[in-house]
């Protein structure tokens, strides 16, 4: 049998970051505080619990003091950083660049918006981490549209900047402001920003292809990846027979009847060492 990774398969290069800092920190300290799951895998959540890092809310947050906290690559609001100022907690910021920037752009965006009575609009999952810290950039004033039944929310008769969350749809961005474009009143000023990661934009073209090679796609991801159930709808769509795990143990034997190459592929926040690890049960199933 025949069982490949897809190459570009695996952590960004944001979540990555986060993780090498978190295990810097904890070489040295054993004990790690990290603002919510560092990523959305809790396989890697649980091995980095092992090594110390310890998952905590923002209420907890709050209570804290004289300590250190993690900011994970999602990012965070104005709110948290004031916090950390007041109760002396020190942060170490893995805040991913891409993300950064998307925040400083929504915050001079919504600094133009109010000199015109104007809307900041964010393409987005409302309560998503990052979105979060995005919203924080215009004091939570920004509208989160998740599809086209939020589109009601929006004055089509006010100025618009609209962004997206980096790692939504490139197709779902484009129809949205598609349809904001064409709902809009005469002379209105509407600009919408490509803030979509590259990384999560280039990854359609490359999942679609490396799915028609294969019988059997099985997609390992975390079950509340936003980033996850987007790729493997494309999965899905290319190669019918894709199946979505969280890791090994929900491997089912059938799958494999009369299968003789599987192709196994993740979202970027997926470990690799996950996606080898369901590479090896698929191996030892077969023989």
């Amino acid at each position: 049998m025949i069982v490949d990774i897809e190459q570009h398969s695996g952590f960004c290069f944001g979540v990555v970051s986060a993780i090498e800092r978190a295990e810097k920190e904890l070489e040295n300290d054993k004990f790690l505080y990290c603002l919510g799951d560092i990523v959305h895998n809790s396989a890697e959540v649980e091995r980095l619990a092992k090594c110390g890092l310890h998952v905590i809310s923002h209420e907890e947050f709050a209570k804290l003091s004289n300590c250190k906290v993690l900011i994970r690559a999602h990012g965070e609001p104005p709110e948290t950083y004031a916090i950390a100022e007041i109760q002396n907690i020190m942060l170490i910021d893995a805040t991913c660049p891409i993300v950064l920037k998307l925040q400083q752009r929504i915050r001079e965006g919504y600094q133009d918006m109010q000199k015109v009575d104007g809307q900041v609009v964010i393409f987005g999952k409302p309560g998503h981490a990052e979105v979060a810290g995005l919203e924080g950039q215009t004091e939570h004033h920004a509208i989160v549209i998740d599809d086209d039944s939020d589109l009601k929310n929006i004055s089509f008769s006010k100025p618009i900047r609209l962004y997206s969350q980096t790692t939504k749809s490139k197709e779902g961005y484009e129809n949205l402001q598609k349809n904001i474009q064409t709902k809009l009143n005469k002379d209105i000023d509407f600009i919408a920003f490509d803030t979509i990661c590259k990384q999560v934009a280039n990854r359609a073209k490359e999942l679609c292809d490396f799915c028609k090679n294969y019988q059997l796609i099985l997609f390992v991801c975390g079950k509340n990846s936003s980033n996850g159930q987007y790729l493997f709808n494309l999965c899905k769509k290319a190669n019918p027979n894709t199946q979505f795990i969280s890791d090994a143990f929900e491997l089912k034997s059938e799958w494999l009847e009369s299968v003789d190459r599987v192709g196994i592929c993740g979202a970027t926040s997926t470990p690799m060492w996950l996606m080898e690890q369901v590479a090896e049960s698929v191996v030892a199933i077969a023989q």
